[in-house]
């Protein structure tokens, strides 16, 4: 247990004054938009049904197996730590984003967890008012400016985007089973236990997906708009729209030409003509 928590401080410590010199120098002042941009959609929709596939065959079975034996408060637990275990890179990305007020909150609510809670078992900051938060580098990187590129569904790990793809990488290294002095395999054992939990938390989800007239459409719009619900704190902006032709982008009430008037008198209308003169004799 205390390898963990010492292993977790690593990059911690590592990234700190990179975190601060980042802070002070401020964030761009537009986030990048992720985009639903396809252009790859046949390779998508290939890498899809083999993740569809393998899921079907092993890894969802196997998620109801879990979830079946065991109880409630054991899958809260399990959940806790694991969340617990992303927390580093969470406390980082808040300093990498210039929010440094939530990243010291992060940062506390990490090492009370990771000690007082017994590696994470235990969310005891949670009622403390140290509410959970979630960050990763790809939401660093959009802070910054960086927009998304095509949308990508990566084999084994799902949806993604070109720059959230990469950002899992740096995310990686800040994870403690990184550092900690563990057997491999203890630190591969945990890395699987946490796929079939997580995977045992989407259950529920399965017949949602299954009633969707086009799941991989659905996965990808979700997914889309989680991330920009994720990148914009809860308050993503709306969509611009695009500009309008010049044809669309006329006034309705534009005034229309109005004819030439003529000198000559309007004809009369048809049956109302006027009564020839007769001369008297």
């Amino acid at each position: 247990m205390f390898s963990l928590i010492g292993g977790a401080l690593a990059p911690l410590r590592a990234l700190a004054l990179v975190a601060v010199l980042l802070t002070a120098a401020g964030c761009a002042s537009t986030p990048g938009r992720t985009r639903g941009d396809d252009p790859w959609e046949g390779m998508n929709r290939g890498v899809y049904k083999f993740n569809d596939t393998l899921d079907r065959a092993a890894l969802k079975p196997v998620a109801k197996g879990y979830r079946k034996i065991t109880p409630r408060w054991f899958r809260t637990g399990v959940g806790n730590f694991f969340s617990n275990l992303s927390y580093p890179a969470t406390a980082v990305n808040q300093f990498l984003q210039g929010k440094a007020k939530m990243g010291v909150r992060d940062t506390g609510r990490f090492l009370l967890n990771s000690t007082v809670g017994l590696a994470g078992l235990f969310d005891v900051a949670t009622p403390l008012g140290l509410q959970a938060n979630d960050e990763d580098f790809g939401q660093t990187l959009a802070v910054w400016g960086v927009h998304s590129g095509p949308f990508v569904t990566l084999p084994f790990f799902g949806p993604s985007s070109l720059r959230d793809a990469p950002s899992r990488v740096f995310d990686y290294f800040l994870g403690p089973l990184v550092y900690a002095d563990v057997p491999w395999e203890t630190t591969w054992g945990l890395r699987a236990f946490d796929i079939v939990h997580s995977r045992s938390e989407l259950l529920p989800l399965d017949a949602t997906l299954q009633n969707a007239f086009d799941p991989y459409a659905f996965i990808r719009d979700a997914w889309v708009q989680q991330r920009e619900f994720a990148i914009f704190d809860g308050n993503p902006p709306p969509e611009q729209l695009e500009d309008f032709t010049e044809e669309e982008a006329a006034p309705a009430d534009e005034e229309k030409p109005v004819a030439e008037e003529k000198d000559e008198k309007p004809e009369p209308p048809p049956g109302n003509e006027p009564a020839p003169e007769t001369k008297t004799p």
